[in-house]
């Protein structure tokens, strides 16, 4: 147990796209088309089920994390709090599984996604790599953002409108700032917007800080762009009309 859960598990650093990352990616992929194809087949009373489901994986293996840190001395308002985009996330997600809440569905796929994917791709797991405990917990959490976003929309039928942009756009950065000043007060870097991250990550490609900042307001303007615009091509072409 002590080699599942300790503190002191490796002095290497987890390696970016070793065997043991590439197989957590396949892992996710296939099992996130494994549930989206088979959901589709089944009627709503019997999706409803699937939906607690990963509802209930995401609260405990959220949990666990919060049990683990205090467990081993870690806990601090300064890095434990649900503030990280993903961190939030992973509660919002639980609960728009279980409530089909379309607000939240909106932020879960306009910049959800985008966040986990990139979490997923530079997970900030230090020292921890598999089997430890912490490898499995990263890869649960962000994984399952990431599948519960698509399946509100291959498999319940949401979908992200012109309205949806705007709302994550001004919400988002109506948060971005109510975190940048709770940084402020308490010494905290939720967000990684008072500094980079220690571990590798992609913020270590963009320039020093505050720079970087202004480029990730851009890279999420695009990616929410990016995965509204099938949507709005689809939309375009519904009302351009027929050719005799």
């Amino acid at each position: 147990m002590e080699a599942f859960f300790g503190k002191n598990f490796n002095q290497v650093q987890f390696d970016l796209f070793s065997t043991q990352h590439l197989i957590a990616i396949f892992v996710i992929i296939l099992v996130g088309f494994v549930i989206i194809a088979t959901q589709r087949k089944y009627s709503p009373e019997k999706r409803f089920g699937v939906r607690w489901g990963m509802a209930i994986i995401l609260v405990l293996n959220e949990m666990t994390w919060h049990v683990w840190n205090l467990s081993i001395g870690d806990w601090t308002i300064q890095t434990m709090l649900p503030f990280h985009l993903c961190s939030i996330l992973v509660w919002l997600c639980a609960y728009m599984l279980i409530t089909k809440n379309r607000l939240i569905y909106e932020f879960a796929y306009l910049i959800g996604i985008a966040g986990a994917l990139q979490a997923i791709l530079t997970p900030d797991l230090g020292p921890y790599e598999f089997p430890h405990y912490r490898y499995f917990q990263v890869f649960i959490s962000h994984g399952l953002i990431i599948i519960s976003a698509l399946y509100m929309t291959l498999v319940e039928g949401f979908r992200p409108t012109w309205q949806s942009v705007k709302r994550v756009a001004i919400y988002g950065n109506l948060y971005f700032l109510l975190v940048f000043g709770l940084n402020f007060l308490i010494g905290s870097n939720y967000l990684f917007i008072s500094h980079k991250p220690e571990t590798a990550s992609l913020l270590d490609v963009l320039p020093p800080w505050p720079y970087y900042i202004l480029i990730i307001e851009l890279l999420a303007a695009f990616f929410i762009l990016l995965f509204y615009a099938p949507f709005a091509i689809k939309d375009k072409f519904k009302k351009v009309p027929a050719k005799r």
